[in-house]
């Protein structure tokens, strides 16, 4: 599980009106103040405080939580009270941010920073940075997030070190801390782990401790220490209920289920994950809806469950995508970078980094050198290898990319074709087959659908489990994917139908539910070891629901392919049909080409 940023700089400034007391999120205290808000008594500095007072502790309902940050940037902007008009373009970011808008909180937390700089608000920049951090954590920009990490920290130590101050840098290093734990570097990770539990320590700051104790058992958990993890963790759950704090308690809870996991009792990690699931449902947390999905598809695959698997892939593949605009965010941060870049503070902060870096290329490309002078025929030999394996996974043009540039940028593409294929009755045929003889299966199948979908200039995405997703329109320039899709989806269940009918493939026969649908995608690679090329979009989603509602033998397309092909293909009508978590959507069977477009076919 790939954890995510659970503490924030809670605290930014001056707290609520009647308090001088640092407190953690709370939503009893939200809930409490929510009957001073609506009989709209406080007035002036009261009303400001009253608003980021709810802002902050709003951690149950994030539309709630927006509102109210946005009349607190309003009125503070009409006062001209910048301190507050910081705190209320974080606390807008921080709502938008657990809504699933990352695009809108990056920019929110960069408006709260520009103030505070400008007003020399340090608390409140600092703060600021660590928020933008977090934002470049999730979007898998890890070298800026260390340094709005490091900018954070370096703005808070010159801070006056007052509680709330030391609240501040503390929570600041121990985001840095997991951002070391999330890209594995564990002994660094406690190292700012030690710190920021002694600053908490220090001050008696409960949820900072929490926080500190849950990470701490994360690192315990990815470097096999088990009991020491499932003992810290549990003890960051106890303290985190008794605020109501739920988000980072899915986030633990998913942490146990890798525990079990590894202790090979697979159905109490599927409890844990299930239970932060359940979490995040009743209180609308997108992320770990996507993040619990993905791991219960992964669990239930790996005890056989592929149906139970599917379904939860597909929730997963629907919440990422509503979570991350990936190509607007990576805009976004590309274009925000290219301006701290030009900048020569951030020169001199990098100075070191990169003489380091360049020592260690230089040392590595002298090796590379020294070697292939002794080796080059069998490192020949291996690129070539390499080169076709690499070909085997991902698009040709992405591999060149890849190998150009060490990355791959997201694409966009307007308009694309995507088809979901799922055979009926796969689960209670596989239990009855040795694993051997089910991936035997499976292969014969998939195999014959590779070599369809090659055929008509398609391109295969993934599979899972007994489930086949392919794209037409990503890498051509033929307006045809659509036709072509259609075509592939007859010979396809054309196929299957066909090994129906052979007695010596009488044991691998299944019926198979095809869905088609067309529109606009976000393209790109994941992951930087195992490499996989993979599609996001509500198009994605949707062609999903067509396969779902579909029939045995049958091809159901959307609306928008029903356009794009109605001209070759004769298709009846279903009507619109409730699909889940979509609403009523137009569907259409189609039934076969148009006798003029085979006439033309057999023409030529």
């Amino acid at each position: 599980m790939k954890c995510r940023k659970l503490a924030y700089c809670f605290l930014i400034g001056s707290f609520y009106f009647f308090s001088n007391v640092i407190l953690s999120q709370d939503q009893r205290i939200a809930d409490s103040l929510v009957v001073i808000y609506n009989a709209d008594t406080a007035q002036g500095l009261e009303k400001l405080d009253l608003l980021h007072a709810l802002s902050f502790n709003e951690i149950n309902n994030f539309d709630v939580a927006l509102k109210y940050s946005e009349e607190l940037i309003h009125l503070s902007r009409q006062s001209s009270n910048y301190e507050y008009l910081s705190y209320g373009y974080f606390q807008k970011g921080y709502a938008k941010q657990y809504s699933g808008d990352l695009e809108d909180a990056l920019s929110a937390y960069f408006q709260s920073a520009d103030v505070a700089k400008k007003e020399k608000i340090v608390s409140s920049e600092g703060s600021a940075y660590a928020a933008i951090a977090d934002i470049y954590s999730i979007s898998d920009n890890f070298d800026n997030a260390m340094l709005y990490y490091q900018r954070a920290i370096k703005t808070l130590r010159k801070s006056p070190q007052k509680r709330e101050d030391t609240v501040l840098l503390a929570t600041s290093i121990l985001n840095a801390g997991d951002e070391l734990l999330i890209h594995k570097v564990y002994d660094s990770a406690l190292v700012y782990f030690k710190e920021s539990g002694e600053l908490f320590e220090e001050v008696d700051y409960t949820a900072g401790k929490a926080f500190n104790l849950g990470n701490i058992g994360m690192v315990h958990a990815y470097t096999g220490k088990n009991d020491l993890a499932e003992n810290n963790i549990h003890q960051a759950i106890r303290i985190l209920e008794k605020s109501e704090n739920y988000y980072p308690i899915s986030v633990y809870l998913m942490a146990m289920a890798d525990i079990y996991v590894e202790k090979k009792e697979h159905q109490t990690a599927i409890d844990y994950a299930q239970k932060s699931l359940s979490l995040a449902k009743k209180y609308g947390l997108i992320e770990q809806l996507a993040d619990a999905n993905e791991k219960l598809a992964k669990l239930y695959e790996g005890v056989g469950d592929q149906v139970t698997s599917y379904s939860h892939y597909k929730d997963h593949i629907a919440y990422r995508d509503s979570l991350l605009n990936i190509e607007k965010v990576q805009q976004l941060a590309n274009q925000r970078t290219d301006f701290e870049v030009s900048q020569k503070q951030v020169e001199v902060e990098l100075l070191e980094t990169q003489k380091r870096n360049q020592l260690i290329v230089l040392g590595f490309i002298g090796l590379l050198l020294v070697a292939s002078l002794w080796f080059y025929r069998t490192i020949s030999k291996e690129k070539k290898k390499s080169e076709k394996l690499l070909l085997n996974i991902l698009p040709e043009d992405t591999a060149k990319e890849l190998k150009a540039t060490g990355a791959v940028k997201a694409k966009k593409y307007d308009s694309v074709t995507v088809l979901f294929t799922d055979f009926k009755g796969f689960t209670r045929y596989s239990e009855k087959l040795l694993p051997e003889a089910l991936v035997e299966t499976i292969s014969f199948y998939f195999s014959k659908f590779d070599a369809i979908i090659d055929k008509h200039g398609l391109e295969k995405i993934k599979t899972i489990g007994d489930a086949y997703m392919c794209a037409g329109g990503l890498h051509d320039t033929e307006e045809d994917h659509a036709q072509r899709m259609v075509h592939a989806a007859f010979e396809i269940a054309t196929f299957v139908e066909e090994t129906k009918k052979d007695v010596a493939a009488s044991e691998l026969t299944f019926d198979i539910r095809i869905g088609i649908n067309s529109g606009p995608v976000v393209a790109g690679v994941v992951g930087t070891k195992k490499f996989a090329y993979d599609i996001w979009g509500d198009t994605v989603n949707v062609a999903s629901r067509m396969e779902s509602m579909s029939e045995p033998g049958k091809i159901n397309v959307s609306n928008s392919t029903f356009e794009l092909i109605k001209s070759d293909f004769d298709c009846d009508y279903r009507g619109e049909i409730e699909a889940k978590n979509r609403g009523k959507i137009k569907m259409y069977f189609v039934t076969g080409a148009k006798k003029e477009v085979l006439a033309m076919t057999n023409g030529c």
